[in-house]
């Protein structure tokens, strides 16, 4: 412990008793440092040496009761180290910061890599969050990484959802949200509203007229469409098809945008790709560069899977997301009646993360595939039903079931559309694709 030289009684004392200096005429507390008198300190040993004016010092805890009047008025004369937990950058103390954003150092640098990805697009719609009340550079990097880039993916999003994933306070999502709604003009609208946005609606083409008159002119964005049915009835190489025609011009029947493809039974095929784009004359190089690849190795990766794709969405221009196939993974983890609820409980969710994309982004088109399973208790009729149950048939928007044909025919039947009425398309699995 460090002590100015002194009397004997200095050494006597214990610490944080006065003690009067024979250095600078006064009384002094010990345990504490003064920085004018350091010339005069002594030290019990080496941990207690002092390198430099310029290091700092801790006091001891004194007891407060033993200190007199004087010692008091003397205080004021010692300079104070105080301890900076957190290094807050001077920008953000211009702005509404809450307390979310003194949780961590600001690293600037770190926030501009992460923005050099985006498209023009995309850093528009980082620019609108930005402007929140209570958005900091801290909150803005939690967002982002959380994929709530833009005042859609705040809005349409569950507050619980938005704290979970980013870690943010409940009042500050709150003010988020709120603020968010009122610049998008989330509310009541009228159904003519609605109806000239249905009129000017994307579409994909399937590459069979058949299956697009099935749907209404094509697969359409902005809704969950579910393909089920057994092995080999097409659904994999439905969604092959799909990931090639969504890069064909719009007046070809696609949308000039990528597909992002989630595998999680090991079946997608480069080489399938290549032969539907040399079918439609495209160069598979350029085709298979725009498919955004992910091999989901289980259930809990393949629903990470989809909430990393909100931040690729716009990064990558993508206009197609396929799930192939939906169920596979819970179907083989959540085994047993004991399980079923839960797994229900996910799948729902998951479902719910893909519907929440089509709300965010209007000119996305969400297919999953899905398998299907028997009942037992069915003696007339198919007892072919789709796996999942009534959680996944509320989940979708339109539902497709695909049968086997004759040779290479397939049949596809309308189970459910909102707006569509029952039928079937017949068509064909070629070399070059799917066609009539």
């Amino acid at each position: 412990m460090a002590k100015a030289s002194g009397t004997n009684n200095q050494s006597q004392s214990a610490v944080g008793e006065p003690y009067f200096c024979e250095e600078c005429k006064r009384n002094h507390t010990k345990g504490k440092i003064y920085k004018e008198h350091l010339n005069f300190a002594k030290f019990e040993s080496v941990e207690d040496k002092v390198v430099d004016d310029n290091i700092e010092i801790s006091d001891l805890v004194s007891n407060d009761d033993s200190i007199s009047k004087e010692e008091e008025a003397l205080s004021y004369e010692v300079e104070e180290i105080e301890d900076v937990d957190k290094v807050i950058d001077e920008d953000d103390l211009d702005e509404e910061v809450d307390e979310d954003d003194l949780d961590e150092e600001i690293d600037e640098d770190d926030l501009d890599d992460e923005l050099e990805n985006y498209t023009d697009d995309a850093n528009a719609c980082v620019e609108a969050v930005k402007k929140l009340p209570g958005v900091g550079e801290a909150t803005l990097k939690k967002l982002i990484k959380a994929g709530f880039s833009s005042l859609e993916s705040i809005a349409y999003t569950p507050p619980t959802i938005i704290q979970k994933e980013s870690g943010l306070g409940d009042k500050t999502i709150e003010k988020l949200i709120k603020a968010s709604m009122e610049k998008l003009g989330i509310g009541f609208k009228s159904a003519e509203v609605v109806w000239e946005h249905r009129k000017n609606i994307a579409r994909i083409t399937s590459g069979s007229q058949e299956l697009d008159n099935l749907f209404g002119g094509g697969i359409e964005t902005g809704c969950v469409i579910e393909f089920f049915g057994e092995f080999r009835t097409g659904k994999t190489q439905l969604a092959h098809q799909l990931c090639v025609n969504v890069q064909l011009p719009k007046e070809a029947g696609g949308l000039n945008g990528s597909a992002l493809y989630i595998d999680t039974e090991g079946t997608f095929r480069p080489e399938r790709i290549i032969q539907m784009a040399e079918g439609h004359d495209l160069d598979h190089k350029k085709v298979l560069k725009n498919i955004v690849f992910g091999r989901a190795y289980n259930s809990d990766h393949q629903v990470m899977l989809v909430k990393e794709a909100t931040n690729l969405i716009k990064e990558k221009n993508i206009k197609l997301i396929i799930v192939d196939s939906l169920i596979g993974h819970f179907r083989s983890e959540y085994i047993g009646r004991g399980t079923l609820a839960n797994r229900q409980q996910t799948i729902n969710g998951h479902l719910h993360d893909l519907l929440r994309l089509t709300d965010i982004f209007p000119d996305l088109c969400v297919v999953v595939t899905n398998q299907v399973q028997s009942k037992p208790d069915v003696f007339y009729g198919n007892p072919t039903v789709a796996a999942g149950g009534n959680i996944v048939a509320h989940g979708s928007t339109i539902r497709v079931y695909l049968r086997k044909g004759k040779g290479e025919q397939r049949v596809a039947k309308m189970i459910d559309a909102p707006h569509l009425p029952d039928g079937e398309a017949v068509f064909s699995i070629t070399e070059n694709g799917i066609i009539d």
